[in-house]
């Protein structure tokens, strides 16, 4: 259902936001609170679908607005970022306290954790201070009974002067409450400057929240288990632990690679034989309304066959990939993740918070760019964006799994195969994680140069993930966005390949005559032309790399699929592959440019053609280098 624009007035001009209303008397709700206590479940639970994402006017951080009816009455909702307080340290909090200043909301409803409520009333006594058309709602209240907490509800409600209410929103609780309590407190709106000269002079000093939270909670929040906390810390001493933590998540990271190269197999194999199909069907169609040759060729050829393998091979593993990254952030695992890996970044003059946008990047460089918008020093902020290509993407696990097993598993059994595929892989994986951190050190002590910036890191108690929606949000929102951006960039290569797979000149092809030209080079670093220039056309997509070699190989003016590693292999030994051209092939998948969405995130993200550029050499010369050593030491060994 789209949104419709139904005008606020100045207000949402001042608040850098463009509230889309379906209704003029549609009740606009901010919906704030601390990182980690369900403020998005909330939101996702009363909007369904009915979202959409923005940025801030003249900001980075994101905003997600959605609407809701109920009853008669319908919502607008603006999930506004998480923050734990409105002292403007960052620009999620300066957006925050901006969008609530800004008289735009007629609501302010603060989402809180049942199970740490004293900590998180800090910024509701803060919004309060802002506005009194607020709803305190009291999230998660089923773990909070799990653990045997027990909170006055109508107690907190008599001292804050505001509706309170209880909720577990995974579960879909309280819902009615809280509309109810949302509109009950709309009818204050009317008031607002009026309640504006009330609040003024009620500010706390920095810091002193903290004592009045307390006091504030005194009485009313009963621990009747004191060892409530007990669970949770002795599984944060197995996947925090200094001897266990680096293993487990050398652990998880294999696992995650095995299940993906195993399960990806059967369904891309069925998208190739249908697509197969449909391509012969729509050759017919072509056929029988008379399109031209070159016409349906260049189409059916060139971008068809570019765009159907791009999905063929990136859609499976992406749809089990992506879901198992979202379980490990919703388990609560993924923030231990940071925790376990923010001394490493410490140590390379970088942020803690490198370490989630990095994991990002396992899923899609460019997704991984757009997550370092959480780093509030820009200086970092550039080091996570430029290191963020030295961990592979989806888009490259397809090149490094054929080849890996080709050359490295071929003579074993299916299962012995896929776990040796998922050690080299994961090996691979850990020389880009290294890579990261050494780029990052070098940048820092060099033209980024500073103090790493601390920051504060809450590790929330583990949940068991709801399945359902993780499978929604990781296909949702990740999987299919990042597949349409990968099928938009690769479409309009897919009639340059062509192109320069048919276009002649002295009767020998524009590819064969530009791999020739890339020959000397190539050779330098293990590789040859075809390659390196397979490396070159696949930069809108990554998928696309081997296709382009297995067609430049076979001197056609298409690109060709070969589905028999066995043949695919035979065809690369016949063209001079050896071990050592396959793990400078490797190399250099892992370590080259970033693909083109990834140029363009960066370049909207940092402002600057500089950098973007930055982003594009530093891999690429680290990637070269790295073969050109590799090659030179593994040819004078088999010398010696």
């Amino acid at each position: 259902m789209g949104l419709s624009n139904v005008s606020t007035g100045m207000g949402a001009m001042d608040s850098g936001l463009e509230i889309k209303k379906k209704r003029e008397n549609d009740i606009i709700v901010a919906l704030a609170g601390n990182p980690n206590v369900g403020k998005s479940t909330v939101f996702n639970t009363m909007t369904g679908l009915h979202q959409h994402t923005g940025n801030w006017a003249g900001k980075t951080v994101t905003n997600a607005q959605g609407y809701a009816f109920h009853g008669k009455q319908g919502y607008v909702l603006v999930d506004i970022p998480g923050c734990y307080s409105l002292h403007t340290r960052s620009a999620e909090e300066e957006v925050a306290k901006d969008f609530i200043c800004s008289g735009v909301p007629d609501v302010v409803a603060v989402v809180c954790d049942a199970v740490c409520l004293e900590r998180n009333m800090g910024l509701v006594l803060q919004i309060l201070e802002l506005t009194n058309r607020v709803v305190v709602c009291v999230n998660l209240m089923d773990e909070a009974e799990k653990k045997h907490i027990r909170i006055d509800l109508r107690g907190l409600q008599e001292r804050l002067g505001v509706p309170v209410v209880g909720m577990a929103a995974r579960e879909g609780l309280g819902m009615e409450a809280v509309y109810g309590a949302i509109d009950a407190a709309a009818e204050k709106r009317g008031n607002k400057g009026k309640e504006a000269e009330e609040n003024r002079g009620k500010r706390y000093g920095k810091g002193q929240e903290t004592d009045a939270a307390a006091e504030l909670c005194r009485g009313l929040v009963k621990y009747e288990d004191d060892g409530y906390l007990e669970p949770d810390r002795k599984k944060d001493r197995i996947f925090t632990g200094k001897r266990t933590a680096v293993p487990i998540m050398f652990l998880f990271l294999l696992g995650t690679f095995w299940l993906t190269i195993v399960g990806a197999n059967y369904p891309s194999e069925l998208l190739r034989t249908f697509f197969a199909w449909a391509e012969k069907r729509l050759m017919e169609g072509f056929i029988y309304l008379g399109v031209p040759k070159l016409l349906r060729e260049m189409f059916l050829y060139g971008v068809y066959r570019v765009v159907t393998w791009i999905v063929a091979v990136m859609l499976p593993p992406m749809a089990i990939f992506f879901p198992l990254f979202t379980i490990m952030e919703d388990s609560g695992y993924l923030p231990r993740v940071a925790f376990n890996l923010d001394k490493c970044f410490r140590k390379c003059h970088a942020c803690g918070k490198q370490s989630l946008t990095m994991a990002m990047g396992f899923g899609c460089n460019a997704a991984g760019v757009v997550g370092c918008r959480i780093i509030d020093s820009p200086r970092e902020r550039l080091i996570a964006m430029i290191t963020n290509s030295l961990v592979p993407c989806n888009g490259r696990f397809p090149t490094l799994i054929a080849i890996i097993l080709m050359f490295f598993a071929g003579g074993t059994a299916g299962t012995e195969r896929s776990l040796i595929s998922a050690f080299v892989l994961a090996g691979f994986v850990m020389l880009g994680i290294g890579m990261t951190f050494l780029v990052s050190w070098l940048l820092s002590v060099t033209v980024l140069k500073g103090v790493p910036s601390s920051f504060v890191l809450e590790l929330p108690p583990y949940r068991k993930p709801q399945i359902g929606r993780v499978i929604v949000r990781s296909v949702c929102d990740r999987t299919i966005f990042v597949l349409g951006r990968a099928v938009a960039a690769a479409a309009p290569a897919g009639i340059v390949i062509w192109l320069f797979a048919n276009i002649r000149v002295c009767d020998v092809t524009l590819l064969s005559f530009l791999a020739d030209a890339l020959e000397p080079l190539a050779s330098l670093m293990g590789l040859d032309g075809v390659i390196l220039l397979a490396f070159i056309l696949g930069m809108p997509a990554n998928e696309i790399v081997v296709p382009v070699m297995i067609m430049a190989y076979l001197s056609q003016g298409t690109l060709t699929e070969i589905s028999d590693r066995n043949i695919l292999k035979q065809l690369l030994v016949d063209n001079g592959w050896t071990w050592i051209t396959a793990v400078s092939t490797m190399l250099f998948s892992l370590f080259h440019w970033p693909c083109a969405t990834t140029c363009m995130t960066i370049r909207k993200e940092s402002g600057s053609l500089k950098w973007t550029l930055a982003s594009l050499l530093v891999p690429t010369v680290l990637g070269g280098a790295l073969c050109m050593v590799f090659n030179f030491t593994a040819k004078h060994i088999m010398i010696l």
